[in-house]
């Protein structure tokens, strides 16, 4: 026997939140979801470490021991800026890079590179690594939220790729300029290990690259109500020596090297009262 259905019952608000909530991911579920999505993740950092392992003279030669070399481009630059503010030679400092790499265990050099090549492989697979944290999140916003947060891959990836460049461009050849010149006495001659150096040049990279991601984090907070632009405007002193002592912990120990960094941080940190005020302005509105 065919039996009638009421549209009204189908239909109705009680049936609807039924259907929601039998549509409702469970806990085990939700680790699940979460368990691919790392998956995914971590076969894109294996295959751009793959590829970083396969083209070390590029990763190296070109890359990470660029800032060695007396002709890297920072180290230029630095020279013409000199000469265009007629100091002279002042400011050409690649030309005293006088220290020698050196390698003392018997798998340093291949553990080296196994760790480098998966430094790189995240490096590089960071855009697609902020694409699937965002996929997974992203059902649990409501339109609106989702809707706030669109934009958030690309510009968390230019904010990173941006940290990556300053550090690599800027301050890293200034912490090798300095360490590897610096000497407590000229009867010690700089002799630095391999794992010492490529240590030095990537933590100062990856810490300005994540630094970068400063105005996004504030975006964020501003949105779930936790940040607001008058608390940032309040403890704007307290920043200031914030920023000082992340600036000298990410560079080596001379006041240059913590001018650099600490400036764009200041600017950052500017820019993200900016997006608070903005946020809060929009919330308010509504």
């Amino acid at each position: 026997m065919l039996t009638k259905i009421d549209a009204k019952s189908v239909f109705s608000p009680k049936a609807i939140n039924m259907s929601k909530a039998e549509k409702e991911m469970s806990f085990l579920e939700h680790l699940e979801v979460l368990r691919w999505h790392l998956v995914r993740s971590a076969i894109a950092i294996l295959l751009f470490a793959v590829l970083a392992f396969v083209f070390k003279n590029i990763i190296f030669d070109s890359i990470l021991l660029g800032p060695k070399n007396a002709d890297f481009w920072t180290y230029r630059m630095f020279c013409k800026l000199s000469y265009f503010l007629n100091f002279g030679d002042a400011l050409c400092i690649g030309k005293d890079l006088q220290f020698e790499l050196i390698n003392t265990d018997m798998s340093g050099q291949f553990t080296t590179h196994v760790s480098t090549s998966i430094i790189a492989g995240i490096v590089f697979a960071f855009p697609y690594i902020l694409f699937e944290f965002w996929t997974f999140i992203k059902p649990a916003l409501t339109n609106k939220e989702s809707n706030y947060a669109k934009g958030t891959v690309f510009w968390g990836s230019l904010l990173f790729g941006m940290g990556t460049l300053f550090g690599y461009f800027l301050i890293a050849p200034l912490s090798v300029q300095f360490l590897g010149n610096y000497q407590v006495s000229d009867l010690v001659s700089n002799r630095i290990n391999l794992s010492s150096y490529i240590s030095t040049v990537t933590l100062v990279t990856l810490s300005c690259a994540f630094v970068f991601e400063l105005p996004l984090l504030v975006f964020f907070l501003s949105k779930l109500g936790l940040l607001t632009p008058q608390f940032m405007r309040k403890f704007r002193k307290h920043a200031v020596v914030v920023v000082l002592i992340v600036s000298a912990i990410i560079t080596p120990p001379d006041v240059t090297s913590q001018i650099l960094v600490s400036l764009p941080l200041l600017v950052l940190y500017e820019i993200s009262i900016f997006i608070s005020a903005s946020v809060n302005k929009k919330t308010i509105r509504k």
